[in-house]
């Protein structure tokens, strides 16, 4: 965790639509601690296919940098579920490079028709996350998507179910802030007679992280930051 990231003067600044640049400012900030290789900090390969180096969380809130390769760290996360899921946390994010897409859906209760089951994810010690089928029936159908470029700062409620969209060969990274919501759970769309089960997300290890870190800082090189 890198205690230079104020999470606050991250939020207020998302919040407030300010300036991408001081957010610019603060991912190079962190990503050049992780860089360097003298932290604890170690990427994880979230299971909805991205890579994500926690760079601060503290209390209810949390900033994070997500990574989007060409689609090596998809392929090796194991998704159990589908891709449409809604927070426990409010998010506001702040596109780094690349385009990310932001698939916002529709979805009703439909016991008598379903095609997908809601899941609850509780999340445990050791990045296991366990996925616990409720008894919510459902259909989803999609809404509003918005591409969001370097510099756009885009956000999200908690509890409003979406999926994240960038295409296969695409490159792109965010800086994210989130702020959990007490009492709630994240929630993701699974098969209708879907099981209890497990997911362990993968650590990387020293080498991998680091590793991470400067690919994107390279990336960042030059980018934009209006």
């Amino acid at each position: 965790m890198t205690g230079s990231v104020d999470h606050r003067r991250i939020g207020e600044v998302m919040a407030g639509g300010g300036e991408a640049a001081e957010l610019f400012g603060v991912a190079v900030a962190a990503l050049g601690e992780v860089a360097s290789g003298d932290g604890a900090l170690r990427a994880v390969r979230h299971p909805l296919g991205f890579l994500c180096l926690p760079v601060r969380r503290e209390g209810v809130h949390g900033v994070c940098v997500h990574v989007f390769d060409d689609g090596a760290h998809r392929a090796a996360t194991g998704l159990t579920t589908s891709p449409v899921h809604a927070h426990s946390w409010d998010l506001a994010s702040c596109v780094l490079y690349g385009e990310v897409g932001n698939l916002r859906v529709r979805v009703r209760d439909r016991p008598d028709d379903p095609s997908h089951r809601v899941f609850e994810v509780h999340s445990g010690p050791g990045a296991v996350d366990e996925i616990r089928p409720t008894a919510r029936l459902v259909r989803w159908e999609p809404a509003e998507r918005e591409t969001s470029g370097p510099g756009r700062i885009y956000t999200l409620p908690a509890g409003e179910f979406h999926a994240t969209v960038v295409p296969p060969g695409v490159h792109a990274a965010t800086l994210l802030y989130g702020r959990l919501l007490p009492g709630r759970f994240d929630m993701t769309l699974g098969p209708v007679h879907g099981t209890l089960h497990r997911v362990v997300r993968q650590t990387c290890d020293a080498a991998q992280t680091v590793r991470a870190a400067r690919d994107v800082l390279r990336r960042l090189d030059g980018r934009p930051t209006r």
